[in-house]
């Protein structure tokens, strides 16, 4: 039968809708059933491509006497973390401050007032590695709340008041300078693995903002250093395991220094970030791997993440059926010799197993391998290996596909509608920039209310019933300010404004101008979160500074300049410590130094082809967070094109920068001279 979750819209929940574990949704309700029945309450936290989520659930959450324990003794309650980034982090950073290491499954145990006072992660079904059993662990704790109430509850009380005082270094409201900036990057460097790409040891994540920081220091400063690790890295990524050599996009991470063995989970916003990179690694360099990745990564996203609604779905799950009924990891995307030349024939297996590094030792388990694409001397024909690429994807379509997580996520759409407006605009693929104009019309359409307020997800064109978090206005904003920047069309600009609003208003703390993830009037947790740091993503700190600094290069306002500027202090502090863990940050930061530059771009109208080629050379410029206006002289689409007339009858481009314009072009040339293209 199943329990309280089979009505939610979280895929997740829905996955443990059958539990026999008598689950609650996070809920007034369920701390109101603890109180009334005087028991702990049990929060288990996870999401839906998580491979140990999975194992964890299988081997207690499904099981019948583990279940009627539970039931007996707790409150169990189940949270998406990707629904509710705001619980996940408060608690995150509880069991983080007790044991030093975070991670998922999260399993917290909590008093009735939400206070928490005993903190893991996975824990197995029988001892194992001097871990307990989730049974004694259970067991442990149902006796310290029966004997050692009043201990308890001063554990609860003492970590949430730690918690209270837990404040960050902000660093004042200076924005940082070049000296910060150069620190940064040293601070980069000094963590680079030169031989492998990438900074720091296994396992090794995706660095997309640092990369996005890289990129922007090197076109404000010409450093050949910082474009170097950029480059090196995309490229030792790309030929790696961690990308996927048939399909197009990337796995969540590398469980290896070398990029060969991935974890195989596949994340939106992975792909929306790294998609973006390599458009801007491309529009740096011209690099032909950097074209091929950024449009296979987008056409991904496009072919295996949309929506029937016209969304990106979150996750592709790292597990999938081996053929046999049973679940594992990575099974979808490993090869063996044998199974290359089953598909291929023996000749074609053999050129496919050089070109992708397959052994017969394997590279993974059970001797199959990861594909990858190590440099080798000697080149291999274009046609044939076409040819075997093909064969060898629609082979691999016929395995059973890793489970999808279709829960629409406002911020990381936003992300994925920058990514493919811009790659869309520079590789002329208009079918990629409708996609990024079909998932805004979602996001308005579904996840905005009247006063554009954000929902946080939706599934199946239902709105969630949670409320959107800093990073779902910030990056949601964001993705809107490049459509208008790529389509001309003003009313995406006026959608970022009104999502700005609610940062400026109810985000952000009138009088240090610091930034919290939830709303001044979200629901009252222990603490309330607050993180600049970028994780996986841009926290909605730093993604909140960007969309408002390219919204006040756009419209001139000094509000939204100056709340940037403020929101920028907390870089002048972290970004020479631990640049690593703020990119997105220091990427700002960039931009802010540089100008950033305002681009107009006018013709006598949007559709002939000289004021086309002007809105693309504008677009490919590389100065740091460059905004570009396009439209009709004397329209009013934008702010930026008041008082932009046509220079001789022709298209025009005019470049201003920190008040001070140049003289206004008809001439792409001077144009990409003027943007650092």
């Amino acid at each position: 039968m199943p329990n309280r979750l089979a009505h939610e819209t979280s895929p997740y929940l829905l996955q443990h809708a059958d539990n026999p574990v008598d689950w609650w949704p996070w809920s007034d309700e369920a701390f109101a059933e603890a109180r009334r029945r005087d028991v702990p309450v049990l929060l288990s936290v996870g999401y839906s491509s998580c491979h140990w989520c999975h194992v964890m659930a299988h081997e207690s959450f499904e099981d019948e006497t583990t279940a009627g324990y539970l039931n007996d003794h707790f409150v169990s309650v189940k949270v998406d973390r990707e629904e509710r980034p705001d619980v996940d982090a408060v608690y995150m950073e509880a069991v983080q401050a007790a044991t030093g290491q975070g991670g998922w499954p999260m399993t917290v145990f909590l008093t009735a007032d939400a206070e928490p006072f005993y903190f893991g992660t996975y824990f197995p079904p029988a001892p194992r590695h001097g871990m307990p059993s989730f049974r004694q662990v259970l067991e442990g704790v149902r006796q310290a709340w029966a004997t050692r109430r009043e201990e308890v509850t001063d554990v609860a009380g003492k970590i949430v008041r730690d918690l209270a005082h837990r404040e960050i270094g902000y660093g004042g409201t200076e924005v940082p300078g070049g000296e910060e900036l150069a620190q940064a990057l040293l601070g980069l460097t000094r963590e680079y693995d030169a031989q492998r790409g990438g900074f720091g040891g296994a396992p090794k994540f995706p660095p997309s903002m640092a990369i996005e920081f890289l990129l922007r220091h090197h076109a404000r400063t010409g450093s050949e250093g910082a474009l170097q690790m950029a480059r090196d890295t995309c490229e030792r990524m790309a030929r790696g395991g961690i990308y996927d050599q048939l399909g197009g996009g990337f796995a969540r991470y590398s469980v290896d220094r070398d990029w060969v063995v991935p974890h195989f989970e596949k994340m939106l916003y992975d792909n929306a970030l790294l998609c973006r990179v390599y458009a801007h690694l491309w529009r740096a360099t011209g690099s032909e791997l950097a074209r091929r990745v950024a449009l296979e990564t987008a056409d991904f996203m496009v072919r295996e993440l949309s929506t029937g609604e016209g969304g990106f779905a979150s996750a592709l799950d790292a597990d999938s059926d081996d053929g046999t009924g049973r679940h594992v990891e990575g099974a979808y995307y490993v090869w063996t010799p044998e199974q290359l030349t089953e598909v291929l024939g023996e000749r074609d297996a053999e050129l496919a197993a050089r070109c992708f590094g397959v052994t017969e030792e394997g590279t993974f388990e059970q001797g199959s391998s990861v594909l990858q694409l190590p440099q080798q001397d000697g080149v291999f024909d274009a046609e044939r290996m076409a040819s075997v690429r093909s064969r060898l994807l629609r082979a691999r379509s016929a395995r059973p596909a890793p489970g999808r997580d279709d829960k629409v996520v406002a911020a990381w759409n936003g992300l994925a509608i920058a990514a493919l407006a811009e790659t869309g605009a520079y590789f002329g693929r208009p079918d990629l920039v409708d996609a990024a104009t079909g998932a805004a019309d979602l996001l308005v359409r579904l996840h905005m209310d009247e006063h554009a307020g954000l929902s946080r997800t939706s599934r199946d064109g239902r709105a969630g019933a949670n409320a959107g978090v800093l990073e779902d206005y910030a990056d949601v904003a964001e993705g809107f300010l490049a459509l208008a920047s790529v389509t001309g069309e003003g009313v995406w600009l006026d959608f970022a404004g009104l999502l700005l609003g609610h940062v400026l208003t109810r985000f952000t703390d009138p009088e240090s101008g610091t930034l919290y993830d939830t709303a001044v009037d979200a629901e009252k947790l222990i603490r309330r979160p607050q993180d600049p740091t970028d994780n996986a993503t841009p926290s909605g700190w730093s993604a909140a500074a960007g969309a408002l600094l390219s919204y006040a290069a756009h419209t001139g306002s000094a509000a939204h300049r100056t709340a940037a500027e403020k929101a920028l202090g907390v870089v002048r502090a972290l970004g020479p410590r631990v640049p690593r863990f703020i990119g997105w940050g220091l990427a700002v930061a960039e931009a802010a130094l540089d100008g950033p530059r305002e681009v107009a771009v006018v013709g006598a109208s949007p559709d002939e082809e000289a004021a086309k080629s002007l809105h693309r050379t504008a677009l490919l410029g590389t100065a740091p967070g460059a905004v570009v206006a396009f439209g009709a002289a004397g329209g009013e689409e934008f702010p930026l094109l008041e008082g932009r007339p046509l220079v001789g009858g022709a298209p025009t481009a005019y470049v201003c920068r920190n008040f001070t314009c140049d003289a206004p072009t008809t001439d792409p040339d001077r144009l990409r001279a003027a943007l650092g293209g």
